[in-house]
């Protein structure tokens, strides 16, 4: 192995984005504490357009010796996730000065946890893949307790550090499981060995710890009894954040573990993700039915959502894998629309979260109604909105690959889920109006219509979306 295998260039997005937050650390530390959260914040935005662009252009390529690797797939996830997290930074800066928590150290908290996704999704070896996501989780952990001074922020960051600590632990032992009965942990020997001779009991029970830990970081059931928790208890803006970088990052990883070195086991492995998928489907949608806060109801929004995620992964098929990243795409703008819509229902100058703040909405506010109602629509699913086309293409896949009952599941739990959103709707037209929300920032207001512009275009437009994703999906299968 020669110099030529450490390929820097592939990884250029990544180093970059580790240079900038030392950068912007060392900036903050001399600028002093409250004084450069806006300016740190800024440039923390524009070091991830930077990244993004540098994705965009970039060659591509395999670095650091096979174990990581820049494809179409990593391109597209991260273009994603680059986009979601730039926005969290955004949607955070108001936010956070009002609620005195404008510490320079969020910002670059968000970056290394970018940097961290932004490695799992091109990692090609299990180390790089545990380092990747423990530097995204270390930093999340932090996020989560940003308010040190508050008791919910501290419990839901705590209780989040030590069920993550736990799942960790289960992920690194079934790597290790894995390392000992096949002698490699690197991805394409992985895929050789088990191609070749089959996948072993010990193989399995260690791919089993493995998708444990994994089901964890995306609050796949049985594995999300911290999502309601963390989502109510964390900052708005931390919230938001969590439900979109963090969640795509994590499916996309869990997509690239599946499919690449385990792709010559889809039959033993089908069958977990099949048990997954319905599980937090159901749980997803019937759970969220007694909610009244509406992060917490985000939260079990979010359990739903993967499991219509993996509903497509299940397939184990190019389509299906281009149906996940659909989906991923289409949920990225819903959620970040929707969060938008939270983080504005300010009264008296204080946040509100219940349900019933949005009662009569649509007197006191007609366009934010009619914004959230377009958004509820499109998560419930209903056509001709974009979030229909998201289940859809996940649903076509599954039944493609013969698993017409886990569609069949999976359209009875939407039509469950469609009452929580509708719900909303409902509270917004047909309540009495109770006072009305303080006047909206600039850019959340932005945010609001360009989540629904793209929702309502992709109807007419959805071939950049689909061929992009198509793309992703073969370059990751190698077809």
């Amino acid at each position: 192995m020669g110099v030529s295998m450490l390929n820097l260039g592939a990884a250029l997005p990544e180093i970059f984005m580790a240079v900038s937050a030392l950068a912007l650390l060392m900036l903050g530390v001399f600028a002093g504490k409250d004084k450069a959260f806006r300016t740190v914040s800024w440039l923390a935005v524009a070091a991830q357009i930077i990244a993004l662009v540098l994705v965009v252009l970039g060659d591509g390529g395999v670095a650091f010796y096979g174990q990581f690797t820049a494809d179409a797939f990593a391109k597209f996830t991260k273009v994603m996730i680059l986009i979601g997290s730039s926005i969290g930074i955004v949607m955070a800066m108001n936010y956070a000065e009002r609620e005195n928590m404008s510490r320079f150290e969020f910002p670059i908290l968000i970056l290394l946890a970018t940097l961290g996704m932004m490695a799992m999704v091109s990692a090609t070896d299990m180390l790089s893949l545990y380092l990747g996501l423990e530097l995204q989780s270390l930093a999340l952990y932090v996020i989560a307790a940003i308010r040190r001074d508050t008791v919910r922020a501290t419990e839901s960051g705590l209780k989040y550090f030590v069920l993550g600590s736990i799942a960790s632990g289960m992920l690194l032992y079934g790597m290790s499981m894995v390392y000992g009965f096949t002698g490699s942990t690197n991805f394409a020997v992985l895929g050789d060995v088990i191609s070749n001779g089959g996948l072993s009991v010990g193989t399995l029970v260690g791919l089993a710890f493995m998708f444990a830990g994994l089901c964890f970081k995306v609050s796949a059931v049985p594995f999300h009894m911290w999502t309601p928790d963390v989502y109510e208890g964390a900052p708005t803006p931390v919230t938001a954040f969590f439900a979109v970088a963090p969640k795509i990052a994590g499916l996309a990883l869990f997509v690239r573990v599946a499919v690449g070195p385990f792709a010559g086991a889809v039959e033993d492995w089908q069958q977990i993700i099949v048990l997954v998928s319905i599980l937090s489907m159901a749980w997803g949608s019937f759970a969220a039915l007694r909610q009244d806060n509406i992060k917490r109801l985000m939260a079990y929004s979010s359990i739903g959502h993967v499991g219509f995620a993996l509903v497509g992964l299940a397939a184990g098929t190019a389509e299906g894998v281009q149906g996940i990243l659909v989906y991923l795409g289409i949920y990225l703008v819903m959620n970040l629309g929707t969060f938008a819509v939270i983080l504005s229902m300010r009264r008296n100058d204080r946040m509100v979260e219940e349900i019933t703040d949005l009662a009569g909405l649509a007197k006191t506010k007609p366009l934010m109604a009619a914004v959230t109602a377009i958004l509820m629509f499109s998560m419930a699913g209903i056509p001709p909105l974009a979030g229909f086309f998201g289940k859809f293409y996940v649903f076509k896949a599954a039944v493609d690959a013969g698993l017409v009952t886990l569609a069949v599941i999976g359209l009875v739990t939407s039509v469950v889920s469609a009452y929580y959103y509708l719900r909303i709707i409902k509270v917004m037209y047909f309540d009495e109006p109770v006072e009305a929300f303080d006047k909206n920032g600039t850019e959340m207001n932005v945010i609001m219509a360009v989540a629904t512009v793209i929702l309502l275009a992709f109807v007419f437009f959805p071939n950049p979306l689909m061929d992009s994703a198509g793309v992703a999906a073969t370059a990751l299968l190698g077809q």
